[in-house]
């Protein structure tokens, strides 16, 4: 299993930032978010990008490590920093989320750290998600160079479209995702995030939408519905829901990258579409129950603790 993008190194404040206080240093990334989730449900998984030569990009390689991620592949570019985000919590309910990645070493990763990911062991799997070619030309080619050799070494693609308005437009990111359609055997996005993945109007129904996916050659298609959980769309049937798990949401940053991992992880393991969906919502729900963007993914001793009562003390 490959992931592909950038992380970078994440200071999480306890308030808001114009008052200064504490901050709790960490890193994220939406792609080694998935890499993570799997690792820690006992998957062999590699994440490949670049950092730069800075204490910062230390960080990252490190932690992937201990996570048990591999990054051989990865590379360091001496000429650009590590990118950073800043979590501000500004209301109970409400985070803020700041990004310093313009310019950073993310937003040129370097064709042969992907090159080299693929010739030393080709993946059966290459996660991607749309962030990575937002962050510019170089980030974006090199994302297609990855769909390129996946197909080539017969690798199949997931991609979860994670669209970021603060980084492109809608009508800049239809045309990249529609360009990639063709590349892609599993298809994540939300239901808000589905019309950019197809020419026409915006209105089409969800299940219209995934249908005319399906007939343009994806494998399957997975729409997430936040708290009311999430529906498979395949060639095999109609489509599966599944209900999300009811926690008690602590922080919804990361959920959607556990959703992923937790479905590619099931699907890895040859589960069928009913229980991929199961796997996902419950590797969300550990994430939005957790605060962090990886921090609270579930090993897979773990998965069945969800279904623990209130107040149940594990000994």
């Amino acid at each position: 299993m490959l992931t592909f993008g950038e992380t970078m190194v994440a200071l999480r404040g306890s308030g808001p930032l114009k008052l200064g206080g504490t901050m709790r240093v960490s890193v994220a990334g939406a792609e080694s978010n998935v890499a993570i989730g799997l690792a820690r449900l006992g998957h062999r998984v590699q994440w490949t990008g670049t950092v730069g030569a800075d204490e910062a990009g230390e960080l990252v390689l490190r932690t992937l490590r201990a996570e048990g991620v591999e990054v051989f592949g990865a590379t360091v570019d001496p000429g650009a920093p590590t990118g950073l985000l800043l979590f501000e919590p500004r209301l109970p309910d409400v985070t803020r989320v700041h990004y310093y990645r313009a310019g950073a070493a993310g937003s040129r990763p370097a064709a042969a750290a992907v090159e080299r990911a693929f010739a030393t062991a080709p993946p059966r799997v290459l996660h991607l998600t749309g962030i990575t070619p937002a962050l510019g030309p170089e980030a974006r080619a090199t994302a297609a160079l990855a769909l390129r050799l996946a197909r080539r070494h017969a690798t199949s693609v997931c991609l979860d479209v994670n669209f970021r308005a603060r980084l492109w437009s809608a009508a800049e990111a239809a045309g990249v995702l529609r360009d990639w359609l063709p590349f892609v055997d599993v298809l994540i996005a939300s239901a808000d995030e589905v019309p950019l993945c197809l020419p026409g109007p915006d209105g089409t129904a969800v299940d219209g939408a995934a249908a005319r996916l399906l007939d343009a050659g994806v494998g399957e298609v997975v729409v997430t519905h936040g708290a009311d959980g999430a529906t498979a769309y395949t060639g095999d049937g109609g489509p599966r829901h599944q209900g999300a798990v009811p926690v008690r949401a602590v922080d919804p940053v990361g959920a959607g990258d556990a959703f992923a991992a937790g479905y590619l992880s099931a699907l890895l393991d040859g589960a069928d579409v009913a229980g991929r969906l199961v796997r996902a919502v419950t590797t969300g729900a550990f994430a939005a129950a957790a605060p962090g963007d990886w921090e609270g993914a579930p090993t897979r001793a773990e998965l069945a603790l969800l279904a623990a009562p209130p107040g149940t003390v594990v000994r």
